[in-house]
């Protein structure tokens, strides 16, 4: 059983780069350095790619917490909604028993 040969690709990104400029494949390339297939290679590109990209990055992580006034906000919004919603059914019975039955059926 042999013992399993990491190579450290991304050292490599400069030589690989320039072959596939050069219009190496990507299977070609393995070869070329023994790699145990085009997916490492492949995979290699990719983080280079997604490491270089421009725009907007990806949040991780939990989401920031909201402040207190954010909350107190969010609460008298809630609340105002509250009362709208409550004299809304009070005035109109009738529409808000239809669209409870509909929202049985």
């Amino acid at each position: 059983m042999s013992k399993r040969e990491y190579t450290h690709v991304r050292l490599l990104y400069p030589e690989i780069k320039a072959m596939i400029e050069a219009g190496k494949t990507q299977r070609e390339i393995a070869e070329y350095y023994g790699f145990k297939n085009k997916y490492v290679v492949k995979g290699l590109l990719k983080r280079e790619r997604r490491r270089n990209a421009e725009g907007i990055p990806k949040q991780r992580g939990r989401k920031p917490a909201k402040t207190l006034a954010e909350y107190k906000y969010e609460n008298k919004r809630l609340k105002m909604e509250n009362v709208t919603w409550c004299r809304f059914v009070r005035e109109n019975p009738v529409i808000c028993d239809r669209q409870a039955h509909a929202a049985t059926l």
